[in-house]
């Protein structure tokens, strides 16, 4: 039997948040890119995760890629969260941007009145906790770059030791995991061994699940990017909270009914 490292929190089962009382919470989950296949998954590990007393509204991309693998596909994908947000956020007490990249967060937490949860910024922040130096591994070459520069915008740059990407992309680490394994151990090993980290990363919704699989093989912590990014979620939605400040009304053409309101502030 393998015994599972002290550091290492399984990704599913529940865990009450300290002091949670049995109030029910009602929490967006926006998958931005087209594949429903993958809302479901993550979906199934957020409910694993928080247990009873939640409510889930999963909301898959209503247009755009169906992975989101380039910079052209994120931009995309930001919009299609906004979409999603102006068509389902109504009644939630907080939303999880299920992306690893957090295609427009910004934008999200400037027109909704709850918090925003961004997977990358929540797994980030919980890579670096105790000032770890943390390293990410994702599917993708693209996301190389476009990863380095997010980390950077958090003030973390100097706390990441790099991003290691392994040739398949999400999509199709998501249709065979099995195959992506070994790629994605191996990647993870060579982030601690090789460039120092303390924390790595396993970064992606079509990554759930997997970083407990591959733990064994590592010398240091793997976070799964949906756990940390539900575990925020989970916190902030009990804490109340939301925007700081408000966008003024946007004269707007071209978006769709929801989103066009929500825009222009009716």
């Amino acid at each position: 039997m393998i015994r599972r490292p002290p550091w290492q929190a399984p990704c599913s089962g529940h865990h009450p948040l300290p002091g949670r009382g049995p109030t029910a919470l009602r929490i967006l989950l926006i998958n931005p890119n087209t594949t429903a296949s993958v809302t479901d998954l993550v979906a199934g590990h957020v409910r694993a995760i928080a247990g009873p007393g939640v409510t889930l509204v999963p909301a898959t991309g209503r247009f755009g890629a169906r992975y989101i693998s380039s910079r052209a596909a994120a931009a995309i994908a930001g919009h299609a969260a906004l979409d999603a947000f102006a068509e389902h956020g109504a009644g939630c007490d907080a939303v999880y941007l299920a992306c690893f990249g957090d295609p427009d967060l910004a934008a999200l937490r400037e027109v909704s009145p709850v918090p925003v949860v961004g997977m990358a910024d929540a797994a980030c922040r919980a890579a670096h906790a105790g000032g770890r130096r943390f390293a990410i591994v994702t599917g993708g070459v693209l996301w190389g770059p476009m990863l380095t520069e997010f980390v950077a915008g958090l003030g973390l740059g100097d706390h990441l030791t790099g991003v290691r990407t392994v040739a398949p992309t999400g999509g199709e680490i998501a249709a065979d995991p099995e195959a992506a394994l070994g790629l994605l151990a191996a990647a993870c090993s060579a982030c601690v061994r090789e460039d120092g980290a303390e924390a790595v990363i396993l970064g992606g919704a079509a990554l759930a699940g997997l970083a407990a699989r591959i733990q064994p093989a590592v010398p240091a912590p793997v976070l799964c990017s949906v756990e940390a990014g539900t575990r925020a979620v989970l916190a902030a939605g009990a804490g109340g909270g939301g925007r700081t400040c408000e966008a003024p009304p946007l004269a707007n053409h071209g978006l769709s009914p929801a989103l066009a309101a929500l825009l222009a502030g009716d």
